[in-house]
């Protein structure tokens, strides 16, 4: 039988792994002592069922290992990961963004780093409860994509459609890598400043939306000078999904902010702040939208 591990319990960690645990794999959460006393006390709910996912306890080696934390867990994450990754296991990165992968192969020696995002999945987590009503699709392979794919991107692939997770394999993974983090620069950080579900950015009319475009619009445009080809399809492309979320869900990140933690403003707006540093392209935007989610953090709000 497949092993599979996943760390980070937030909600697309939960969405995932309830679908792997009704599939029968035997799949173990990966935390440290303090997180793992909180799973072990009470259980993670998904679309109303609990769930009382098996804790790692060992170190054999899982075949898959699923990473969803947030960017600052990562560095705890890749250590409590370490004794249970060998010479086979492939580790897929759910992370937003575009350098979890670089960090998880330098810190996980050995491992098979694919490159992975995933898409339109909606899920939503207030404690231990998580919802959604799409799990989207994850997509992930190498650089590029021959057909047949590898062999360690097969056996992610049969352990997804084992597991009923909707999944496509690209022949240009880093085309969609950048995409994604095309999706996550406008619709995270307009998400977070308003703190408002999908609806609002997918109402045509809302001045949210056209912040949101604009800020994707100066992705488009550092990629373009980092020599990754994304253009307005792109950018259509993402709102035809975004059209097919739930309108009373909320992003990762407009989460965070309700909430009151710190979010991922620094892999985001940040991140494109420093690639048109690199390649002087102006980003007014997201220099706007980075400002005043940095202020609203140092302020508490």
């Amino acid at each position: 039988m497949a092993r599979i591990h996943v760390v980070g319990l937030g909600a697309v960690g939960a969405a995932y792994a309830s679908r792997f645990v009704e599939a029968g794999v035997d799949l173990r959460v990966v935390a440290g002592p303090e997180r793992a006393q909180r799973y072990r006390a009470e259980p993670t709910v998904v679309n109303g069922r609990p769930y009382r996912f098996a804790l790692l306890d060992d170190d054999l080696a899982a075949d898959l290992v699923i990473v969803a934390v947030k960017h600052p867990q990562l560095g705890e994450a890749i250590e409590l990961l370490r004794p249970g990754v060998g010479r086979d296991t492939v580790v897929l990165s759910l992370l937003n963004g575009i350098g979890s992968e670089d960090r998880l192969r330098a810190g996980l020696a050995g491992a098979h780093v694919p490159y992975a995002i995933c898409v339109g999945i909606d899920a939503v987590r207030e404690g231990r409860d998580v919802r959604y009503s799409s799990l989207g699709r994850i997509m992930f392979g190498e650089a590029t994509n021959a057909d047949p794919p590898t062999p360690a991107v097969s056996r992610v692939a049969a352990l997804l459609a084992l597991a009923g997770i909707p999944h496509v394999v690209p022949a240009d993974m880093l085309h969609e890598l950048w995409w994604k983090f095309l999706i996550n620069v406008g619709v995270n950080q307009v998400s977070a400043l308003a703190r408002a579900p999908y609806r609002v950015l997918q109402d045509r009319d809302q001045p949210a939306r056209q912040v949101m475009i604009a800020a994707q619009r100066e992705v488009i445009a550092v990629a373009n000078a980092s020599g990754v080809a994304l253009d307005p399809s792109d950018l259509q492309r993402w709102l035809d999904v975004l059209d097919g979320l739930g309108p009373d869900s909320y992003t990762s990140m407009a989460q965070d902010a309700l909430a009151g933690r710190p979010t991922e403003v620094d892999i985001f707006g940040g991140a494109v702040i420093e690639l048109g540093r690199r390649t002087g392209v102006p980003v007014p935007v997201n220099t706007t939208l980075y400002g005043l989610l940095k202020g609203a953090e140092a302020a508490g709000c």
